[in-house]
């Protein structure tokens, strides 16, 4: 059974690189991926579950072991449509845990008002991206957690950094969205019909 090392590699590498293995080996039913950190053990099982692999992580000492197996039927098509899930939309990318620069108190109250407001552009709202600092948006305790919360609830897809998360140590109080790579964002940031960041 192959094995790939993708242990000290920084996102999206993991992803990418698992990726590139199952394009270059459509035939190969079983494989193992290892990586040692838990956001790449994430990305990678997410990967492999939407191209209809059973996964199974075990640990292997600090690092984390991967193995793959291929579902009968399935095909790279569920990638497309998790992706496009039938219409294209706007993707909001947010970067900071505060809106605009001069006074942080206000920049977290303009930012907390914007995600609350958000619903209002309906279902045009498709997609939320955070990253860096933005991150801090969506752990257990951040006024902007139950917008955000409820942006999810209403169908609006959220992905958070989880090179981001880790930098912050705050992958374990992440309470809303999936933990994402640099591949996932920069393939919504090419099926979305408009992006906004900030």
């Amino acid at each position: 059974m192959e094995t790939l090392n993708c242990r000290g590699q920084s996102c999206p590498l993991p992803v990418m690189t698992t990726r590139n293995f199952v394009e270059a080996h459509p035939l190969e039913s079983e494989f193992t991926v290892l990586v040692d950190n838990p956001a790449a053990a994430e990305n990678v099982q997410k990967f492999l579950a939407s191209r209809g692999f059973e996964v199974a992580e075990e640990p292997q000492g600090s690092d984390f072991q991967i193995k793959a197996r291929k579902t009968e039927g399935a095909g790279c098509e569920t990638v497309v449509q998790g992706l496009i899930g039938g219409e294209t939309k706007t993707m909001v990318v947010i970067t900071q845990d505060k809106l605009g620069t001069g006074d942080d108190q206000l920049g977290a109250l303009l930012l907390l008002n914007f995600l609350k407001t958000l619903k209002e552009m309906g279902h045009s709202l498709w997609r939320l991206v955070f990253l860096n600092s933005g991150v801090k948006l969506t752990i257990e305790g951040a006024p902007a957690l139950p917008a955000i919360q409820e942006l999810s609830a209403a169908g609006v897809s959220v992905l958070v950094c989880g090179t981001c998360l880790n930098h912050f140590n705050l992958l374990e109080r992440k309470k809303v969205g999936e933990t994402t790579n640099m591949l996932d964002i920069v393939t919504g940031m090419q099926v979305a019909e408009k992006v906004i960041s900030f």
